[in-house]
């Protein structure tokens, strides 16, 4: 699950949920992608990669969830014959693909490194370059790949450090905080890609709220929730 969206794998291929109401899952219709075989799937940044068994690794791309597409699919010429799962792991200024294939076992693929695009690799999300780059043999079928503990650090659209997470102290948002984040008064609140008329800060909005009485509003349902005892 990704924000709003939450993107799923069956027999058919790759699917989006539209899960703003977490109670009432809504399927995207314009949120489907054939890829036969899939068996699992994993979302960094505005790809998700996809366990396509027999075809190998699917990297589709999900910045506009209600318009995903495949970008390529990569089976490293035909080696990677039973891909059942995947993983995605950063190092500095690399990422790597950790793949689950079957009786071929482990792969290691590098999926974004500084010399496949010096120019847009440390941005926020560059276009994966797949390579098999290292195997590992297992004892039986690979099947499964664990998942490692995320880095701490977010990053903007240029890849530059804004904020530090997980340190003594913090916790991840919970849902009433989460929903903060795109509900307004319990409606979807969305925005233009082109600016919207200047406003003074003394005009009224939908509540009859000046902007600042809006943002003290706002501020104090926000710490309410923090200092709220948890169960």
């Amino acid at each position: 699950m990704q924000f709003r969206y939450a993107f799923v794998v069956d027999r058919y291929g790759m699917k989006v949920l539209d899960v703003t109401d977490l109670a009432h899952p809504k399927p995207v219709e314009t949120g489907k992608v054939a890829l036969p075989d899939s068996r699992n799937i994993y979302v960094a940044r505005t790809y998700a990669y996809i366990a396509a068994g027999g075809s190998g690794l699917g990297i589709i791309d999900v910045e506009n969830p209600e318009a995903p597409r495949l970008d390529q699919v990569f089976n490293a010429n035909q080696q990677m014959h039973e891909v059942n799962d995947v993983k995605i792991g950063m190092v500095a200024g690399s990422a790597f693909a950790f793949v689950a294939d079957g009786y071929n076992g482990l792969r290691v693929l590098q999926i974004v490194s500084p010399w496949d695009d010096p120019a847009h690799f440390s941005g926020f999300s560059p276009r994966p370059s797949p390579k098999l780059i290292a195997t590992a043999k297992t004892k039986g079928p690979a099947l499964a790949i664990s998942k490692g503990i995320d880095r701490d650090r977010a990053v903007d659209e240029s890849g530059n450090q804004i904020s530090v997470f997980g340190r003594r102290g913090a916790r991840p948002l919970n849902k009433v905080e989460t929903q903060m984040l795109y509900q307004r008064d319990g409606k979807l609140y969305t925005v233009e890609d082109e600016p919207a008329p200047s406003t003074s800060a003394s005009d009224p909005d939908s509540a009859g709220r000046r902007s600042w009485q809006a943002w003290l509003t706002n501020a104090g349902e926000w710490f309410r929730h923090a200092k709220a005892p948890r169960k």
